[in-house]
């Protein structure tokens, strides 16, 4: 399988959506953005930029904790969901995941790491690290042909950096 992995300071919330947004821009439908981080390390506010991006609205994008998963509208359809409260990959299937993550739209998974069985092999892993009151340091890990070759535009781009 290829893997390609970059890294990405953001200072601010702003320029942590902006990083979203250009990466909306290299999004296709079936893409999976699996984040990873702490509470509070941004992975909402990146999944606002990316709604953004796609032309959506970013305001009424909030953390899915509750309901699981929402859908956001724009140039392809956002499946945003939060696996925080899931006990088991079990459980993310059950709802349907593995349908919606190959489906019409991007999915994003925030807590990825807590239903690794129901991710798919090819998918964009982002893990966040919090470097600061706003500072952020993001790592890009693209696994698979079609999430390396996002993570390759990336580092083409100048939007990343290799490791």
């Amino acid at each position: 399988m290829s893997e390609t992995e970059a890294t990405a300071r953001c200072r601010s919330v702003e320029e942590t959506q902006r990083l979203a947004a250009r990466l909306a821009a290299l999004v296709a439908a079936g893409d999976v953005l699996c984040l990873f981080g702490d509470l509070g390390a941004g992975k909402t506010c990146f999944t606002k930029g990316l709604v953004a991006g796609l032309g959506g609205d970013a305001d009424e994008c909030t953390s899915p904790t509750f309901v699981l998963m929402q859908i956001h509208r724009g140039r392809l359809p956002v499946y945003h969901f939060d696996a925080y409260r899931l006990r088991a990959a079990r459980e993310m299937i059950d709802l349907g995941s593995d349908e919606i993550l190959a489906a019409d739209g991007v999915s994003v998974i925030e807590w990825a790491d807590r239903v690794p069985e129901a991710l798919p092999a090819d998918r964009l892993e982002i893990y966040f690290a919090v470097a600061g009151a706003e500072e952020r340091v993001l790592r890009f890990v693209g696994r698979g042909m079609r999430a390396a070759g996002v993570v390759g535009e990336l580092i083409s781009q100048g939007v990343v950096e290799t490791i």
